[in-house]
């Protein structure tokens, strides 16, 4: 679908759907919609009148025109005026897109809902605009010979408005929504992927690929060879041979800080010797949508260029069970020196993250953020609704929440007490990699990383809940996310 901007009138424009909007609760029309209205002959005013019309957020009404320049008209509601914000853009421009499909209409025209009542900036109303058409209309390809309805393409979608001066803040926020909403559905495609087709070793390519066509230095190690105890442990129940990928981008060489996005890669998680249940085990090729997320930020960089040194480390294996593979009780040892009593296998991300968090301090890395599937515990906290974020600075989960809420990817901080850091302490080794009990799982896992991490500044993201939905959401799919790419660009180019 392509993107373009276009300084012209509503009545002059010619496309097959025209979008406007109505807040919920307001009888009277203006701007679009009350033009929208005239050539309806007052019709969508007495639907609004009448209540038909209701314009609560992501309502559609389409209307046939019997003349004029647009076949169509779609009206689409932004909820309460007072509740207005960019990710309510984005909600309605997902509505119409969804309804533009529906309809086969090959060209859309939208007005930038936001950007004259809505009281939003004029850059940043097309830019959310953007993302939640492009991420609104995302499908994953997937395998099947024979589809039960052939796929439809919008062909173009085409933001309008007679005011000269909106153009150029207009086509800068739609050019950087649809970089940052195509790189946020290839993080998706990636973790759709089927776990047989999205291994380690494809994985590994497809970064190698990416770093070279974005002049990204990129290194590919065999975990094993360099000393990654923890890693390998995870790694060697699969007949997978596991990797560690780094790609590093040099925004201000003259600079020493460096950030280091670090991804979760189980590119499938059967829990190993601690076995999974089997119910919606399928779904465990999602775990490395920490990994996908860090790789898609990652592939922005060189046309966003950001003045920041950013490292994305992203640890990729299996978890696999075998006769080979690592057992509960057992003492491994890891990267950073520290050894790890193995209680449960199925623990496993946050001991791949443990060598991926030392390899990026030895690269140099002066603040962390890592994001990973990493414990179901986060998913009975806060469910789909929010990414569970903890750490050792303060200041940086502050910001990482604010720029999260703007991108529409709400998080919500869990602590780190000292009686969970003491729960992980083990006889026999430096920690165990659970507490055993069962009990506040997320919080858990970050006391285990927190060894790792040391003084570090550092950001814990659990997109355990947010990475993978079974119900399609607004702009969200059934399926893959692609949580939290948004909100890691944000943070590196704002």
């Amino acid at each position: 679908m392509k993107i373009r901007v276009e300084h012209k009138s509503l009545v002059d424009f010619k496309c097959d759907l025209l979008a406007v909007n109505v807040f919920e609760g307001e009888k009277k029309l203006d701007g679009a919609a009350a033009a929208a209205d005239r050539a309806l002959g007052g019709l969508v005013s007495r639907l609004v009148r009448s209540g038909e019309i209701t314009g609560k957020l992501g309502e559609t009404t389409l209307f046939h025109l019997g003349a004029g320049r647009a076949k169509k008209v779609v009206i689409v509601g932004l909820g309460k005026r007072d509740k207005f914000d960019l990710e309510a853009v984005r909600t309605a421009a997902s509505a119409v897109i969804k309804k533009a499909r529906e309809v086969r209409a090959k060209i859309v025209a939208s007005i930038v809902h936001g950007a004259s009542c809505g009281c939003l900036d004029q850059r940043d109303s097309a830019k959310a605009l953007v993302e939640g058409s492009v991420l609104g209309v995302y499908k994953f390809p997937g395998y099947a010979k024979e589809k039960e309805t052939p796929d439809f393409q919008i062909r173009e979608l085409v933001l309008i408005d007679s005011d000269a001066k909106k153009i150029k803040p207009f086509s800068a926020g739609a050019k950087l929504g649809l970089i940052i909403a195509e790189a946020e559905n290839h993080a998706r495609d990636l973790v759709n992927e089927p776990s047989n087709k999205m291994t380690p070793t494809a994985f590994a390519k497809l970064a190698q690929h990416i770093a070279k066509i974005n002049g990204l230095k990129f290194v590919s190690l065999d975990p094993k060879r360099e000393g990654m105890e923890a890693l390998w442990a995870v790694a060697k129940g699969s007949s997978e041979p596991p990797r560690l990928v780094a790609l590093e981008y040099r925004g201000n060489p003259r600079s020493k800080e460096k950030i280091a996005l670090i991804g979760k890669g189980i590119t499938f998680d059967s829990g190993g010797i601690s076995l999974k249940s089997p119910k919606r085990m399928d779904e465990m090729k999602s775990d490395m949508a920490g990994a996908a997320a860090v790789l898609g930020t990652m592939s922005l960089l060189a046309d966003l260029k950001p003045k920041k040194n950013v490292i994305g480390v992203i640890p990729l294996t299996e978890n696999m069970p075998s006769g080979h593979a690592t057992k509960p009780g057992d003492v491994v040892g890891s990267l950073s020196g520290y050894t790890i009593e193995v209680t449960n296998t199925d623990a496993e991300g946050r001991m791949i993250l443990a060598d991926a968090i030392t390899y990026a301090k030895k690269r140099g890395a002066t603040k962390l953020i890592d994001v990973a599937t990493l414990t179901g515990g986060c998913i009975t906290a806060l469910g789909d609704a929010a990414t569970g974020i903890m750490g050792n600075d303060q200041a940086l989960l502050d910001r990482i929440i604010e720029v999260g809420n703007r991108c529409g990817q709400r998080l919500w901080q869990l602590p780190i007490y000292d009686e969970y850091k003491n729960a992980l302490k083990s006889a026999i080794a430096d920690i165990k990699n659970t507490s055993g009990t069962g009990k506040a799982s997320p919080s858990s896992g970050a006391s285990f990383l927190a060894k790792f991490v040391g003084e570090t500044p550092w950001a814990h993201l659990d997109i355990a809940g947010t990475a993978f939905l079974d119900k399609a959401r607004g702009y969200l799919p059934e399926g893959a996310t692609g949580v939290p790419v948004r909100t890691l660009i944000e943070f590196l180019v704002s």
